[in-house]
C-alpha cells in the first residue's frame, strides 16, 4: 500500500504495529530521518532503543552479509515488547532481499522499517513495499507542513497557542524553515516557556526562530520548476535582500528552463538529454534537472520560455510596471504551472 498526503501524516502520527514492514522515502533527507525517527519512538517506545528492542542495519552491510536483515527480524529479544529492524539508505538494489525477508514474516517477528531517498514511481524498492499485502510505502514530498502536522508538533512540545497572530506566525515559520529546524524550534520553545505562566508570544518565535541562510538563484529556481509557489515569497525576499536584481532572475531563469527543454526534448530520453547540455552537469543537479524535466515535458517547458521571453521584453522595454512584482508573478505562473 502506498501512502501520501494526509494519510501518510495520519500513519506517521498513529502508525500501525501490525504491519511487517515499514517504507519511508523522499527527496529531503532531513524530512525522512524525521518521520523514522517519530514512527520507531511510536513504536518501540522511549526505552525501546536502551533495552536493544532496535536493531540498526546499513545498508551497505546489507550488501556484503544479507542475512543480517532476516536475522534481525527473527531474533528474540531480551526484554518484552515490539521490536524493530531498522534498514537506513535503502536502494533498488536491495529489493529482492527485501521481499524475501516480508515474505518470511510472521506475527511476533520485528517490523521491518526501512528509509530511501528519493524513489520513482517505477522503483523496485517501492513496488515491493506497495505490493506486499501487510507492508506499507509512505512518499514524503517537498510539501510545507499543514495545520495537523504543526499542531502535533505543539502537542508534543506541551504548548498552547493563545490567539490567531501567533499560531500564524507559527505557520509563517513552517513554510520558511525545514522541517527539522521547525520540530526543533518548537522543541526550544516548550523549554523556554516551561512553567512560564505568560502565554506563548511572536515575539518568543522570533527570538528562538532559525536565522535565514543565504540564498542563491538556483534556490528560486529550484522552488519555481518543483512547483513550491507558497516558497517563491519567503527566497524572494532573501535574494532581493542580498542585492540581486529581476533582470538577473529572468535572465538566469531562462538559461533554466532551456537547460531543462534540451533535456526534455532528446528522442532518447532525458537520461540522453542530460548528457547533451555544455558545460556537462554531474552529481545532485544532474539527477535534479533529469527530474524536473521528465516532469514538465517539452510542450510545457515551450511555454514557460514564452512566459519568460514576454518578461523580459517587458522588463527592457519603457513599461513602467514595478519590475519585482512583475518578476514575482512570472515565477509564480511558472510554479502554478508546473503543478499541471
Amino acid at each position: 500500500m502506498k501512502l501520501a498526503g494526509r494519510d501518510a501524516a495520519a500513519f506517521l502520527r498513529k502508525p500501525d504495529p501490525g504491519r511487517a514492514g515499514i517504507l519511508i522515502f523522499g527527496a529531503d533527507p532531513m524530512r525522512v530521518a524525521t518521520a523514522r525517527a517519530q514512527v520507531v519512538g511510536l513504536l518501540i517506545g522511549p526505552q525501546g532503543e536502551s533495552e536493544m528492542r532496535l536493531t540498526r542495519i546499513a545498508a551497505s552491510d546489507l550488501r556484503k552479509d544479507p542475512v543480517l536483515a532476516n536475522d534481525a527480524v527473527k531474533a528474540q529479544g531480551f526484554f518484552p515488547g515490539p521490536r524493530i529492524a531498522l534498514v537506513e539508505d535503502a536502494t533498488d538494489g536491495l529489493s529482492a532481499l527485501m521481499t524475501e525477508v516480508l515474505e518470511d514474516w510472521r506475527d511476533g517477528d520485528a517490523q521491518l522499517v526501512v528509509t530511501a531517498g528519493q524513489l520513482t514511481a517505477k522503483s523496485a524498492l517501492r513496488k515491493v513495499f506497495e505490493g506486499h499485502r501487510a507492508s506499507v510505502a509512505i512518499a514524503l514530498y517537498d510539501d510545507p507542513p499543514n495545520k495537523e502536522d504543526v499542531q502535533a508538533l505543539l502537542d508534543s512540545a506541551k504548548l498552547e497557542i493563545p490567539d490567531r497572530d501567533v499560531m500564524d506566525a507559527i505557520m509563517a515559520l513552517a513554510h520558511s524553515v525545514t522541517p527539522g529546524d521547525l520540530r526543533q524550534t518548537i522543541e526550544k520553545l516548550g523549554l523556554y516557556k516551561m512553567n512560564d505562566p505568560a502565554p506563548l508570544s511572536v515575539d518568543d518565535i522570533a527570538l528562538l526562530a532559525p536565522q535565514a541562510a543565504d540564498v542563491d538563484v538556483d534556490d528560486i529556481l529550484a522552488v519555481v520548476a518543483e512547483g513550491q509557489s507558497q516558497r517563491i515569497g519567503p527566497v524572494l525576499r532573501d535574494l532581493y535582500a542580498q542585492g540581486v536584481m529581476p533582470v538577473t532572475l529572468c535572465i538566469n531563469a531562462m538559461r533554466h528552463f532551456r537547460q531543462l527543454h534540451v533535456v526534455a526534448s532528446d528522442p532518447g530520453g532525458p537520461g540522453q538529454g542530460i548528457g547533451r547540455l555544455r558545460p556537462p552537469v554531474f552529481g545532485p543537479r544532474r539527477d535534479r534537472l533529469m527530474r524536473q524535466a521528465s516532469h514538465w515535458g517539452r510542450d510545457r517547458l515551450e511555454k514557460a520560455i514564452a512566459t519568460l521571453t514576454d518578461t523580459d521584453l517587458t522588463m527592457r522595454s519603457a513599461s513602467h510596471a514595478p519590475q519585482h512584482a512583475l518578476m514575482e508573478r512570472t515565477l509564480i505562473r511558472l510554479a502554478m504551472m508546473a503543478r499541471g
